[in-house]
């Protein structure tokens, strides 16, 4: 490849595998599941032309390409992997394995419908149904977004000693088209370091991982796996901040990322995509008088309490858009969101709508009516279906 960036026309899910293809990935076990499919073909593609030296694992299952990945980070290697809706949720199992070794896995998630009944449309369920297994988890916006995250992911990850689960919406993000610069292969390798994993497993070293542990050393293994995602967040910020000196794009810390919230009276709390359609009604409702903002939540594991407090103290209304839903929860940003601001002084009023759910589409006038909403309504606990 070139020395120098590139500007390519490129889906979301190729921007995915460039961003791959750069961090030079010694192992890339997948299992082909739509829509994450084009991720593994176009890395199949790298690998055959001999322009990516990776070795490529199809094993018959994404549990397998989970335990595979595990397998092959435990020995000091620097892996990849990439999954959506079922796949993931079959290596449920192993995703609490992988963080209670402390891997350092990135795999990229592409968001779609989980079963029953059968779909193959952008909904964020899947991956929220892992939000307890001790991965990081990150949602990108754009295929632009998606590439420079898997840079950073791998440095992240490799940094705090955490698997790192990367999330985009499948089509409007995985198969949607648009220009991307892709940096050069000197500008990635000056910003992330050959892997080096001390515990690992080794002759050399004669340590084992994983084996039969007594109360107290779980607990402690627990309690080290939790102090590690509290140095997320700072290692996050500094990791944001030297990508965006290389490649000249705000980053905007890489957590959360606020638009158009001076002076605001709500503010629409999102991720994923849709961030995109709340801003062009933002616009619209700014250019008729009205103080409305947004706030992009990049970061969801773990979740920024602190800087969600600080974007949205002194703003009296809040209306939170979940494209996901937890039945007997609701809204899982929403509940994330409300637990996140309870006992702030002056709390803002909490509006969770169920909207995009499903991968229902959701226009830019959509959104304003339901900023309309929020006038009459009162606040509750409950998601409201819309």
């Amino acid at each position: 490849m070139d020395d120098k960036n590139q500007r390519m026309l490129l889906s979301g899910n190729h921007a995915v595998a460039w961003g791959a293809r750069l961090c030079r990935p010694q192992v890339c076990p997948v299992y082909p599941i739509t829509p994450q499919t084009p991720i593994l073909e176009k890395i199949t593609e790298f690998v055959t032309a001999g322009e990516m030296q990776a070795e490529i694992i199809t094993p018959e299952s994404e549990h397998s390409a989970m335990a595979a990945s595990i397998a092959a980070a435990m020995t000091g290697t620097r892996v990849f992997t990439a999954t959506s809706s079922q796949g993931l949720l079959l290596m449920h199992e192993l995703l609490h394995w992988a963080a209670g070794v402390r891997s350092s896995i990135v795999m990229f998630n592409v968001n779609r419908t989980i079963a029953s009944p059968w779909g193959f449309w952008p909904d964020q369920t899947d991956s929220m149904a892992q939000r307890d297994t001790g991965w990081i988890q990150i949602y990108t916006e754009s295929g632009q977004e998606s590439l420079d995250a898997v840079i950073q992911a791998f440095k992240l990850a490799e940094q705090v000693k955490l698997p790192t689960m990367i999330n985009h919406d499948a089509f409007y993000v995985s198969h949607a088209v648009e220009a991307v610069e892709v940096p050069s292969q000197q500008s990635v390798d000056d910003f992330l370091p050959a892997i080096n994993v001390e515990n690992r497993l080794d002759p050399e070293i004669g340590q084992s991982v994983g084996s039969n542990a007594m109360q107290e050393t779980y607990r402690r293994a627990r309690q080290d796996l939790g102090d590690a995602m509290d140095d997320v967040l700072h290692a996050k910020i500094e990791i944001s901040h030297e990508w965006e000196k290389i490649c000249g794009r705000d980053q905007h810390g890489g957590i959360v990322e606020r638009y158009r919230c001076e002076e605001a009276e709500l503010v629409i709390v999102t991720l994923g995509s849709m961030c995109g359609t709340v801003r062009e009604a933002i616009d619209v409702m700014r250019d008729q008088g009205r103080a409305v903002g947004l706030l992009k939540v990049k970061l969801f594991r773990p979740f920024p309490i602190t800087m969600v407090r600080e974007a949205l103290h002194g703003v009296p209304d809040v209306l939170v858009l979940d494209r996901n839903f937890s039945p007997g929860l609701g809204g899982v940003l929403h509940q994330e969101l409300r637990s996140a601001l309870y006992g702030m002084e002056k709390a803002p009023n909490i509006y969770g709508y169920l909207a995009g759910a499903g991968g229902v589409n959701v226009s830019p006038e959509k959104i304003i009516e339901y900023a309309d909403t929020i006038e009459d309504a009162v606040p509750s606990s409950e998601s409201i279906w819309i």
